[in-house]
């Protein structure tokens, strides 16, 4: 067993240990493997192990390997997740490779990502991006408003609204991620509430994932604990 499979095991086992704990089915919680900055021998690596879901922060990155990968006969089975900043002159680029965006976080980037999305392909999958704790250097919509540009978002063509990405300030505990997490998985609540077929709640990483799980996160964005430091 290679290094990568042996962490990757590792976090599966710490997924599965957490949904144990909170009550929970594993297979309610997706892992999706952080690939940024790393090179696609990294990747197929990860494939070669079982891993298909993979997520990229940086987009012309991610798109040399969507196009490496897609070009290959033995990994017709990777989906691939942009989850970090859009520019507006970046989202042809995300409509036209990537499967799933986890940071819309205004209307404007979401028409951009339906108009830009081939009729050919499926309907591009979308989280919105809350900023659940006001950090004031973070991405996302306000709590307050994600209501809204949800409905906004799920009337798009070519998008399919899945559901909210969070990423809270690091906190000095387990308590206290397990408090943002709960936030925003109270929020996912009301959205569904209201009448929002969302499935999808993406939050936790390496440091706090069994904080998000315990707090009903559907998909774990983990990178440094399968890849290492960056």
């Amino acid at each position: 067993m290679t290094s990568l499979q042996e962490k990757l095991h590792m976090v599966q086992q710490r997924i599965a240990t957490q949904c144990a704990a909170s009550g929970r089915d594993r297979r309610s919680v997706e892992l999706l493997a952080v690939s940024k900055t790393f090179p696609l021998a990294a990747v197929l690596e990860a494939h070669q192990a079982g891993q298909k879901q993979f997520g990229e922060n940086y987009i012309q990155e991610g798109v040399e390997k969507i196009t490496a990968c897609r070009a290959r006969s033995d990994c017709g089975d990777l989906v691939w997740h942009c989850i970090g900043p859009i520019q507006s002159n970046k989202t042809r680029l995300v409509a036209t490779h990537f499967d799933w965006v986890h940071t819309v976080d205004r209307l404007k980037i979401a028409q951009r990502l339906s108009e830009q999305r081939p009729p050919d392909m499926s309907p591009l999958h979308i989280c919105i991006q809350v900023n659940i704790d006001g950090g004031v250097n973070k991405a996302g919509v306000a709590p307050a408003d994600a209501l809204e540009l949800a409905h906004q978002v799920a009337a798009l063509p070519r998008l399919r609204l899945r559901g909210l990405m969070t990423i809270p300030e690091p906190a000095p505990d387990y308590a206290g991620a397990l408090v943002a997490h709960q936030a925003a998985k109270d929020l996912w609540d009301r959205l569904r509430a209201a009448g929002l077929e969302l499935d999808t709640l993406s939050m936790g990483m390496s440091a706090d994932m069994e904080a998000a799980i315990a707090a009903g996160s559907t998909m774990v964005r983990v990178g440094s604990a399968l890849f290492g430091s960056r």
